[in-house]
């Protein structure tokens, strides 16, 4: 067990000196917070939305991560998560296989499972503001990081917890964002009939859709596609009639529930592009380290899992078990590698698979004779429950 620090805020002129500073309150950002905050660092936690907040998201979560949530005082259960057990699958040419997870997970959305792990962040002593960070200069073994609102913070450590693609990203000149984005993404609360203990993913011309119930009995709809396929219609409705409604099961679905939203959101330019998960020393967690396709369902589960790690080595850093900052950033990638390079390039062929439509129905023959296969498949996507 780390020891605690004794570390303390303190101001300098205009300066205000943390230990640690998290650009970003997602999930990534918030683990980082109270993982952090619990052996006693002081911890800045700069997110540039008001919570609570919905984002564009799966919102299915894999079971792994229960134990380090735990650890963390959160048990998503007290706020309605979902208990999923099941899975679907569907191709554009509406046929179906079912399977069994091998390790379950829950639904919750967005807007509940933040606001509750900035409550408890807050209750933590972490100090959130809500404002936009516009540089972060690294001189002399420490971060400066200036705000929109003009202020100036100092911390030995700097994680960035951003997203999928920020102002920042453009700034620092990161690999990725040089390239050509060309994904959309799509999501929807609607209410209706669908069953509690499942996640289903069909697939369409160009996308695919992920359906789980979440909590406050709501159905979360979420698809992506390539924006290319999509700038072919007027609008979003015009989309789906004419090419996500061709899957005859989220026309049933689409068709016999009701929006619970004024509108969809969405989000382009979104990019699966390789990250590095150190980028001018700061260390990247969640979806600024990499993204996996959303038709693995296993994103959410990668942003808390980035934030245990980053976290145990910051805090081993700190108490001199880590003796140079070289080696927390070799550490960290390497333990990141470890655990997610193999899940990245797994999702990434998976879902090279599924855009194409003749492999993806061969494939789908395949595992309904040799249904015991889908679920090593899922395994190579998902993990073991996170040790402590």
């Amino acid at each position: 067990m780390e020891k605690v620090s004794k570390t303390s805020v303190y101001t300098k002129g205009n300066l205000i000196a943390f230990d640690v500073i998290i650009i970003g309150g997602g999930l990534a950002g918030l683990c980082n917070a109270i993982h952090l905050s619990k052996f006693g660092k002081k911890v800045l936690l700069i997110e540039k939305n008001e919570y609570p907040k919905h984002k564009v998201c799966g919102e299915y979560i894999s079971n792994e991560v229960l134990p380090y949530l735990a650890f963390l005082d959160i048990n998503p259960f007290n706020f309605g998560a979902v208990k999923i057990d099941n899975f679907q699958l569907s191709t554009t040419k509406n046929k179906l296989i079912s399977a069994k997870l091998p390790l379950g997970g829950f639904g919750i959305s967005r807007y509940t499972l933040d606001l509750e792990l900035a409550k408890k962040a807050k209750e933590n002593g972490i100090t959130i503001i809500q404002d936009e960070v516009l540089t972060v200069d690294f001189k002399k073994d420490l971060f400066y990081i200036e705000t929109k609102e003009n202020k100036v913070f100092q911390s030995k450590i700097a994680i960035g917890a951003f997203g999928k693609r920020s102002l920042l990203d453009v700034k620092m000149e990161r690999d990725f964002i040089k390239k050509k984005s060309p994904y959309l993404g799509v999501k929807i609360h609607v209410e209706g009939t669908f069953p509690e203990d499942l996640v289903a993913l069909h697939n369409f011309k160009g996308g695919y859709c992920g359906v789980s119930k979440v909590d406050n009995n709501a159905i979360n709809l979420c698809y992506i596609t390539n924006y290319s396929a999509f700038k072919k219609y007027k609008n979003i409705d015009d989309f789906q009639e004419n090419v996500v409604f061709k899957n005859q099961f989220l026309k049933e679905i689409f068709k016999n529930t009701k929006p619970l939203f004024e509108k969809p959101l969405s989000i382009s330019q979104i990019s699966f592009e390789t990250k590095n998960p150190i980028e001018n020393h700061i260390i990247m967690c969640g979806d600024s380290a990499g993204m996996i396709h959303p038709l693995c369902g296993n994103g959410m589960s990668m942003a808390i899992q980035s934030a245990q790690i980053a976290s145990k080595l910051i805090l081993n850093y700190y108490e001199g078990v880590i003796s140079s900052r070289s080696d927390l950033e070799k550490l960290y990638l390497r333990q990141w590698n470890k655990q997610f390079k193999w899940r990245l390039k797994s999702g990434h062929f998976i879902a090279m698979l599924f855009r194409k439509d003749k492999i993806a129905n061969i494939l789908l023959q395949i595992l309904r004779r040799v249904p015991f296969v889908l679920p090593l498949i899922i395994k190579q996507t998902h993990g073991k429950p996170m040790k402590l």
